[in-house]
């Protein structure tokens, strides 16, 4: 079967990429392997490892173990990148590529609408004289007005948390490529079973694989992939250490020794095994829960006690156009604004199913009210900015049977 592997659609390749790759003893999955240290026969197969000249080899579990790049192989297929670097969560994948590729001086243009901790990253990187501007990544004309000659990344999320904002990925990514600059997208909502940002320009794709590619909330990770779309020739930060490296592979081998070598953030063999597996249902996770989330949403819509939906793939939705170009379908995440803030907490709390509770992207559907929890260190101003209202609720819809899922809501909204 390997020799003719390109012949099957992606999601079949996906599944069987361990049985593909090689697994020891005729297994299906690749064990996992606790190791912390790594032999060799030959000490100068030891000292290839170090110096990268022997490819595929492990010395140290921080810097990665077979089960973890097995999990890597399967990210880079599904994002169709050049290679993928797996991380202890999916901040820790994001905060790598930042603390790893910056230098003081440099500046960040980056969207408005963003995770909360992503943002609260931001206000740290901040302190260590790196600038941040976020504007309103709806618009490429926003992005290029923010523009410096320090510029070095610009920085978006596919479809923003909570409000759902999307970008205007082609006109960002065009700008990109002919400034030269890193564009960095986080495809945690959208995963690369939706969208995949290296169509639209972006150099590095970054994925919580805690969510949509794990699924089943049962392990964090992250990663992040090199899609092979930006010329790091161009790229003035990367360390002369690395430059003897082919270009295509200078970020990432930059990023893998900087932010697993030097700082830790290696994936453990245990989670990366349980990432693999969720990775095994994700087309058939992301088809239900995208299309109950477009029927709950149309569901809460038309209910009067509700002031508005969000979600990319109504048609109101005022980045709909972009959604339907580039996203194959909605995704989990949705949140409603109710018309009297003062009833969220009750509405919520006659919920049966949904679980009250933080996080994305689990098999149950999960809900949260925004502005008192997850933003509320952000503070009013923030939250203005980001169209968080106060009585905004986030879901993230699961595997629920779809009937079962409305006629909850129905009946917390119906007593309300």
């Amino acid at each position: 079967m390997a020799s003719d592997e390109q012949q099957f659609q992606l999601s079949t390749r996906t599944l069987h990429a361990d049985r593909l790759a090689g697994v020891e003893h005729g297994g299906i999955h690749k064990p996992i392997h606790t190791s912390v240290q790594f032999g060799f026969e030959r000490v100068e197969d030891l000292i290839g490892v170090f110096q990268g000249t022997l490819k595929g080899g492990f010395n140290y579990a921080r810097q990665g173990t077979p089960t973890s790049a097995a999990l890597e192989r399967q990210i880079t297929l599904l994002e169709q990148g050049v290679g993928t670097i797996a991380f202890s969560s999916g901040m820790a994948a994001l905060t790598a590529i930042f603390w790893t590729l910056l230098r003081a001086g440099d500046h960040v243009v980056t969207s408005q609408f963003i995770f909360g901790n992503t943002n609260s990253f931001f206000g740290t990187l901040a302190n260590f004289d790196v600038d941040v501007t976020k504007v309103d990544v709806t618009s490429a004309a926003n992005v290029e007005a923010a523009l410096r000659p320090n510029t070095r990344i610009v920085f978006a999320e596919t479809i923003a948390n909570p409000a759902t904002q999307v970008p205007d990925f082609d006109a960002i990514g065009r700008l990109c490529r002919e400034r030269g600059l890193l564009f960095v997208v986080d495809n945690t909502i959208t995963s690369p079973q939706i969208f995949r940002p290296g169509t639209v320009g972006a150099g590095l794709v970054i994925n919580s694989l805690t969510k949509t590619i794990g699924g089943h909330g049962a392990a964090l990770g992250g990663s992040v992939t090199d899609t092979g779309q930006f010329d790091w020739d161009r790229f003035p930060n990367i360390s002369p250490s690395y430059l003897s490296s082919p270009a295509r592979e200078r970020g990432l081998t930059q990023i893998r020794k900087k932010a697993l070598r030097d700082m830790g953030a290696a994936l453990a063999p245990e989670p990366a095994h349980r990432i693999s597996l969720g990775l095994e249902t994700l087309p058939l996770r992301v088809a239900h829960t995208s299309a109950t989330a477009d029927a709950l949403a149309r569901f809460l819509q038309r209910h009067p006690a509700v002031s508005q939906v969000m979600y990319p793939m109504l048609p109101e939705h005022p980045q709909y156009e972009i959604a339907k170009r580039h996203f194959s379908a909605g995704s989990w995440l949705l949140s409603f604004e109710l018309r009297d803030a003062a009833t969220t907490l009750p509405v919520l709390n006659r919920l049966r199913l949904p679980i009250k509770a933080t996080g994305l992207g689990d098999n149950r559907t999960l809900v949260i009210p925004v502005a008192p929890t997850i933003f509320w260190e952000a503070g009013p101003e923030a939250r203005a900015m980001m169209g968080i209202g106060d009585g905004l609720v986030r879901v993230s819809v699961g595997l629920e049977n779809v009937d079962d899922l409305i006629a909850d809501f129905d009946q917390a909204l119906a007593a309300g």
